[in-house]
């Protein structure tokens, strides 16, 4: 147990100093909040607050000849500091039709508590009949302080946290969209990408149903097809690779920068060097059979491909060296997909990410530094034609109206509902941001002076982290599942991203790549992983996870 919503009662036990219970019931506040725990009031309970507290003020200054009108007020003045603190739990319709009970208002708030996880919240009350009716729901302030409250756990990445931020604006925009009832491509969409494309420095920002499709979407933008080479890292996500094999055109790997763990630009000239000279010596895109594989499985990479284009990703949040990958790619006349969903609002060399590309692509999947409560993405361009395609592609290929088809497309579009939860995350995501990168400096500084074993994340001159992850490396695969191992036993949660490269997984088989074909990413891949990072991490908790680490390298 975590949480506490309030009764009237003890409301007013702290906001008029009732005597003799208000002190148990200020303390089993304060130990909630000390605890990491949240206070809720109920919004419903709002005029039942203010007329119970203002009761209570009369009663003690009647003899004063204080009004009632002046009580009322003074409750009011009251109520508006001892609510600074405090989670505001709204009223939902659901929860109003409790007149068959014998306490209405108990009632409500009763059903309230099944919003949060069983176990997680309790109504503290000094109600003796609520308490015996619903003793698992219930809790007195004295029980409550003779209880154990556990400490606050080390979430890996705290998205109620976040919640509570922005709360009355998240369901006060969800509410909006039910009432107005535009539920696909509605007001909120374009705000969004309106603000989006403001936030980020793009001229065009499109929304989408998810970061895959961002990167699907831009693909067929720029006519992949059968016989184009994609360059690409093999450690990601397989979205990145499967979106290209998808269209019928071939993934071609490139191993990444040790310090950066990002798409190395000299291998990749030396991969599209290889797939254009048809010279393999600087790159592994042999055509000779694997002796390891079935012959129905020796069909690796097509005799002819044209290198059309590269999709860097900005891996756990650093962007890539984009001054040499868009040297290269104007070099040999390809475009530049820019996976930035784990980077939106990194800064590379003054500018913010995604725009680093011919097209930008982001995700807002809940995890996401900014994220939704579902599916969702958005690609950034300048350039009006790309918009354009790219928005009749996110409808099925629409033309001019709805039974207008021009393309192939697909139904990619950003749920309305999806907008309006992303609209006050980015509201704040200035700050997440720059409370990302103090998380991160404070690791830095921690690991730094625990040991050279570890080795913590390394970011370029002119380039800001969008801390998606901080990822670590250990010296070696036991010692990772050594240190994974103790810190699970404290509590603390750790992922692997990612322990296995693209180029190795069985649904590239027929590519026909080697163990050791790319020898930086897969060292990588045996020796990461990644510790609690978001904006609400405390600096207690950093030291809490550093000093299992030390203690157990």
């Amino acid at each position: 147990m975590r949480d506490l919503l309030l009764d009237v009662n003890i409301v007013v036990d702290v906001c008029s100093a009732r005597r003799p219970w208000y002190i148990n019931s200020a303390e089993a506040m304060a130990r909630c909040l000390d605890k990491g725990g949240r206070v809720w009031l109920y919004s419903g309970s709002v005029q039942t607050y203010e007329y119970t507290l203002a009761k209570e003020i009369f009663r003690e200054n009647q003899e004063r000849g204080v009004s009632f009108a002046n009580s009322l007020a003074a409750a009011r003045d009251v109520l508006a500091v001892f609510c600074n603190d405090k989670h505001w739990l709204a009223a939902l319709a659901g929860e109003g039709m409790v007149f068959e009970a014998e306490d209405p208002e108990d009632e409500q708030l009763i059903r309230a508590l099944d919003r949060f996880p069983q176990g997680s919240i309790k109504f503290l009350t000094r109600d003796k009949e609520v308490l015996k009716k619903y003793p698992e729901l219930t809790v007195s302030p004295e029980r409550y302080l003779d209880e154990t409250v556990t400490a606050k756990p080390t979430a890996f990445v705290d998205l109620a946290a976040q919640q509570d931020e922005i709360r009355p604006a998240l369901e006060k925009n969800v509410h909006t969209v039910m009432h107005h009832g535009r539920y696909i491509l509605g007001p909120e969409v374009k705000e969004l990408e309106e603000k989006l494309a403001g936030f980020a420095g793009a001229k065009h920002c499109v929304s989408c149903s998810s970061g895959t499709d961002a990167l699907l979407m831009s693909l067929m933008a720029l006519d992949v097809g059968p016989g184009d080479a994609v360059f690409t890292t093999p450690f990601t996500f397989v979205a990145t690779a499967d979106v290209i094999a998808r269209l019928g055109a071939t993934p071609v790997f490139v191993d990444i920068d040790p310090r950066t763990y990002n798409l190395d630009p000299v291998k990749l000239d030396q991969a599209i060097q290889a797939i254009t000279n048809g010279d393999y010596s600087n790159h592994p895109v042999s055509r000779s059979p694997n002796p390891s594989m079935p012959e129905s499985l020796n069909s690796r990479i097509p005799e002819s491909l044209n290198p059309k284009c590269i999709i860097p990703v900005d891996l756990y949040g650093l962007p890539c060296d984009y001054d040499a990958i868009n040297a290269i790619a104007d070099k040999y006349g390809l475009s530049v997909i820019q996976d930035s969903a784990q980077s939106f609002g990194a800064v590379y060399q003054g500018s913010l990410c995604p725009t680093q590309g011919d097209i930008g692509c982001t995700s807002f999947f809940p995890s996401k530094p900014l994220g939704g409560y579902g599916d969702g993405g958005a690609l950034f361009t300048d350039d009006d034609n790309l918009a354009d395609k790219l928005k009749s592609i996110r409808v099925h290929g629409q033309g001019a109206n709805k039974y207008d088809t021009v393309r192939i497309g697909l139904k990619g579009r950003m749920d309305t509902l999806q907008a309006a939860i992303v609209l006050p995350k980015l509201d704040i995501y200035p700050r997440e941001l720059e409370l990302r990168r103090q998380a991160a400096q404070y690791y830095n500084e921690l690991l730094g002076s625990s040991s050279s074993a570890l080795v913590p994340p390394f970011v370029p001159e002119g380039q800001k982290s969008a801390w998606a992850l901080y990822t670590v490396l250990a010296p070696g695969g036991e010692a990772r599942d050594k240190l994974q191992s103790a810190l699970k036993q404290e509590g603390i949660p750790t992922v692997v991203y990612y322990g296995r490269p693209l180029h190795l997984q069985p649904v590239f088989e027929t590519l026909g790549y080697r163990q050791g074909d790319f020898p930086v990413a897969e060292d990588c891949a045996s020796r990461c992983f990644s510790l609690p990072m978001h904006p609400y991490l405390e600096q207690e908790e950093m030291e809490r996870v550093v000093a299992v680490i030390r203690n157990n390298l």
